[in-house]
């Protein structure tokens, strides 16, 4: 009897000297790897682990070296919602969701007409066919932060048709004189309705052409200008007894009177910048054929490729395409002529 006690004492202490040198084994190499590893790569698997582990046992904190015992915590409660994500997540029944189209065309609506509200963009929905309810339009509709306002485009598409702009450029000569050239450009379908040149532009002779250019019948509503000196009281006087109000662009922003703008930029391009000019009447004259051209030939991106005097579209049966010089053969019209 003695003896099988001191065999089960001698046994139990082997066996807890067996455990105490394992652990100490085992915590020498931990050791060694923090000291090599800055930071441990866990998977879930063993994140799982000190998770259900922590749950059931009391000292698993002290037991814990190669994380601090915060994390462990924190990937409990992450795991805590990721559950009930998961078990709270919204089954397939009930009303359907709105495909991604629909939601797309929604934000456009919303953002192409400001002014509208849920109401009038579901009204427009259905009558397109697509069935769907105002309180989805409210939800997939654009916020505008600032109250609905129409925008610049807009607003100059519904004043084209009264809307005109001015604008000087220079010349130089081929006695390095400076001759300035005056053009009065409406923006509906970008005709220039007055040109003019002088050598000593001034406001009197600014007024004299904007009296010329337009009869008492065909004065537009606004007048597009810069802040130029040249526009004194004298033509700001004749402008206002015409009938016609003056909108002054912002000093030193002419790409706010773009169209004027670029007809210039077009002038020089196309034809100014191949010639050399001799005086005022041999300008007048060269301008007088560029607008010609210009015109009743000359395709507009602006005016969906087709010349401010619009062209018809000859089909193939009404002939061969002949070629024909203009501008003094700086530019060509091409037509079709019966053979």
């Amino acid at each position: 009897m003695i003896q099988t006690l001191l065999r089960t004492l001698f046994s139990t202490l082997a066996t807890h000297r067996q455990l105490a040198l394992e652990n100490l084994a085992l915590r020498q190499q931990i050791a060694v790897l923090q000291r090599s590893a800055k930071r441990p790569h866990l998977k879930k698997s063993d994140r799982l682990f000190w998770v259900l582990l922590s749950r059931i046992w009391t000292d698993w904190a002290k037991m814990l070296t190669i994380v601090k015992p915060e994390t462990v915590i924190r990937w409990h409660r992450k795991g805590f919602r990721l559950y009930w994500t998961r078990k709270s997540r919204r089954n397939r029944k009930g009303r359907p969701a709105v495909s991604s189209d629909i939601r797309e065309l929604i934000r456009r609506m919303s953002h192409a007409n400001p002014r509208w509200g849920a109401p009038r963009i579901h009204g427009e929905l259905l009558k397109l066919g697509i069935d769907i309810s105002q309180g989805a339009v409210s939800k997939y509709m654009i916020r505008h932060r600032k109250p609905p306002s129409q925008g610049w485009r807009t607003f100059l598409g519904n004043h084209t048709r009264d809307l005109v702009s001015i604008d000087f450029f220079t010349v130089p000569t081929v006695t390095f004189r400076v001759l300035f050239v005056f053009v009065i450009l409406a923006h509906e379908r970008r005709r220039v309705i007055h040109f003019n040149v002088t050598d000593s532009p001034s406001a009197r002779w600014t007024a004299q052409q904007i009296l010329e250019a337009f009869p008492w019948n065909t004065v537009p509503r606004y007048l597009l200008r810069d802040r130029d000196s040249i526009y004194g009281h004298e033509f700001t006087s004749r402008v206002s007894h015409m009938g016609m109000k003056e909108v002054k662009t912002a000093p030193r922003s002419p790409w706010q009177n773009p169209y004027a703008e670029r007809l210039i930029g077009t002038l020089r391009r196309d034809c100014l910048d191949h010639l050399i000019v001799v005086g005022e009447n041999h300008l007048r004259r060269i301008l007088r054929d560029y607008f010609v051209y210009y015109h009743s030939c000359r395709t507009h991106l602006s005016l969906e490729k087709a010349p401010p005097e619009p062209r018809k579209v000859e089909s193939p049966d009404q002939g061969k395409i002949v070629e024909f010089p203009m501008v003094g053969g700086l530019h060509r019209r091409y037509s079709r002529l019966a053979a």
